[in-house]
Formats: structure tokens, C-alpha cells, sequence
């Protein structure tokens, strides 16, 4: 018995007894309870009544291999070699750097409900309650070299946005690898961050895992643990499935690193700046030690942010350098 297989018993909105649920998974009661005592845990509300049972108090959609790869248009799915679904794991960024080992990998996703150390850009931990994110890695090999991938995270970016816009999400693209939602208030929350991971000749092949963390539907009280301000697609598309996300960014990423060899950032660059949460704002730089105040440009055509500050004019490249709105 896994928690999916539990949460697939409990989310028909029907109570079940203890005896049942461990009829049906072929546990017992108390295998069943401590299973019931996880989920609370885990920020999935129960509601328990005696003589009832027990069932989710609100529908919780896991995640559907089938459905997404039926959700595919042709374009999407021609670029994907296999699609992987996962309750836990690690990191899903690992596991198709593991399948890239085993001689796999490229033209593959692996999905999770949720990851145990999951980690974001300078080694931050990327951290979501089991079931309400969409946690994704795609793995890619080119041929070009990594110079030939500059921008790409900016580029995964706005395919993002795209999907997101088709729902009445409007996001907004901080450089250089996070998307932004407004709050209720006009606070910018962080609703995605994309993490892309290379190894290879500079030169010549190189291995591309290309990681995104969604923030999709998050509880209060997970929200309020949070020392930073969060945004979940639920927030402005409280309708739209999690299933047909995935299946509609994967239209738009599969083929967009099929063909960013041949067209680099130069193709996104444009719908970057148009959705560039500080354009011509003070922000705050950090690099190292080191903190700046200056104004924010737009990004050149190799995925490199200009800033101003004084009469002078600095171009930042990624790396470990951080870049912050100031309120």
C-alpha cells in the first residue's frame, strides 16, 4: 500500500471505514490508521466521522502517466522517448541524471508527487506538500556544446508563461530562473523555479536536465511556514488540472529544446523582456558578499541581464549572482 493508493480510495468523496480501506488494499486497520495519520501530516485534510469512516475533505488530482500522454498533440509527443511517474523521490532532476548513466535519458520526464530533497538554484531546497505541485525534470542531449545553450532556463521560462497565459494565469519572469505570481495584494510570490543542470564538453555533446518546481495548490497553513512570498497556479485558475498542465508545457518544452540548438535565446528573447517583472525597477544584486542597488534592463540576446547604476551600465551573467526586487 503506497499514500497514492490510499488517496485514490479516499478521493471518490465517499466515507470509507477502516475495515474497508484495509479490505481494499489488503492491509490491516492498523496499517490502514497509520497511513491515515501520514496524511494528515502531510497537509491533506481528512474529515473522520464515527460510525462513517473516513475521505478527503477536498478532491486531491494525482498525477496520470496515461492521461498526460494522451493529452499530448502530436508535436509534443513525437519528441518524447518515455514519460516516468513517480510518488517519491529524491530529486527527479537525479533520477534522469541516473537514466542519462544507464545510457537513457535523453527525450525523457520524469514527474513526482514529491521529492524529498529537492533542491533549486545555489543549492537552495525546493520544498511543496505531497500532491499539490507539479514537479517535473526532462532530460536532453545536444550536440552543439554548452555555449550553445545559453539562456535556456530564461527560455523554459517563458514556455511556462505561454502555457500558463492559454488559463488567465498572468506570470510574470524573474531573471534568471524563477516565475512570479501577484497575490490578491499585488505581492509578487514566487510561483516557479527552474533549475538546468549540464554536463559535457563545452564543445562538443553535452547532457541537459532541465528541472521545474510549480507551486499548484498549496494549503494555509503550508503558506504560513513559508519565509517568503508564495504564489500557487490555484490562485488565479482554480479550475485547471494538474494532468493537463503537464501535458500542455510538455507541448511547449519538448519541442522548444529540439530546436534551441538552431535558434538559441535570440527566438525567446523578446517574449522574455515582455513579461520581465523588473524592467526599469531598482532592484538589489547580490554576488557573493557583495550587494548592489541598481536598475534593471532587459536581457541581451544571450540570456545576460543589463543593469544601471550611476552613469555606469554592467551585464550580468548568471552564476552565482541573485538578483532581488525591492519594495
Amino acid at each position: 500500500m503506497t499514500i497514492g493508493d490510499l488517496i485514490r480510495l479516499l478521493s471518490d468523496g465517499e466515507f470509507h471505514s477502516g475495515e474497508q480501506l484495509g479490505e481494499r488494499l489488503g492491509v490491516s486497520r492498523t496499517a490502514v490508521w497509520k497511513q491515515l495519520k501520514k496524511l494528515e501530516a502531510m497537509d491533506i485534510p481528512l474529515e473522520a466521522v464515527k460510525g462513517q469512516g473516513y475521505r478527503l475533505s477536498a478532491p486531491l488530482e494525482l498525477l496520470d502517466g496515461g492521461m498526460i500522454v494522451a493529452g499530448l498533440s502530436r508535436r509534443g509527443r513525437q519528441h518524447l522517448a518515455r514519460l516516468f511517474v513517480e510518488e517519491t523521490l529524491p530529486s527527479s532532476n537525479e533520477f534522469i541524471r541516473q537514466r542519462f548513466a544507464q545510457g537513457a535519458g535523453h527525450g525523457e520526464v520524469c514527474l513526482v508527487e514529491q521529492q524529498s530533497a529537492g533542491r533549486g538554484r545555489r543549492g537552495r531546497v525546493w520544498s511543496t506538500p505531497w500532491g499539490r505541485a507539479l514537479m517535473l525534470s526532462v532530460g536532453w542531449r545536444f550536440e552543439t556544446g554548452i555555449a550553445s545553450l545559453e539562456g535556456l532556463s530564461l527560455a523554459v521560462g517563458v514556455a511556462l508563461a505561454r502555457t500558463l497565459e492559454r488559463h488567465g494565469v498572468a506570470p510574470s519572469l524573474k531573471w534568471p530562473n524563477d516565475v512570479l505570481l501577484a497575490d490578491g495584494e499585488g505581492c509578487l510570490g514566487k510561483l516557479a523555479g527552474i533549475l538546468v543542470e549540464i554536463s559535457g564538453d563545452t564543445a562538443g555533446p553535452c547532457e541537459v536536465v532541465v528541472g521545474m518546481g510549480i507551486n499548484f495548490d498549496l494549503p494555509t497553513g503550508f503558506r504560513e511556514r513559508i519565509e517568503q512570498h508564495v504564489a500557487a497556479v490555484h490562485d488565479q485558475a482554480p479550475s485547471l488540472s494538474r494532468n493537463r498542465l503537464a501535458a500542455e508545457l510538455l507541448d511547449e518544452l519538448m519541442p522548444l529544446l529540439a530546436g534551441y540548438e538552431s535558434a538559441g535565446f535570440a527566438a525567446w528573447q523578446g517574449e522574455w523582456n515582455q513579461r520581465h517583472a523588473f524592467q526599469n525597477c531598482e532592484v538589489e544584486v547580490l554576488r557573493g558578499q557583495q550587494r548592489l542597488v541598481a536598475t534593471a534592463d532587459s536581457v541581451d540576446e544571450s540570456g545576460n541581464l543589463w543593469i544601471r547604476y550611476g552613469d555606469r551600465r554592467e551585464r550580468l551573467g548568471g552564476g552565482e549572482i541573485s538578483v532581488r526586487g525591492r519594495t
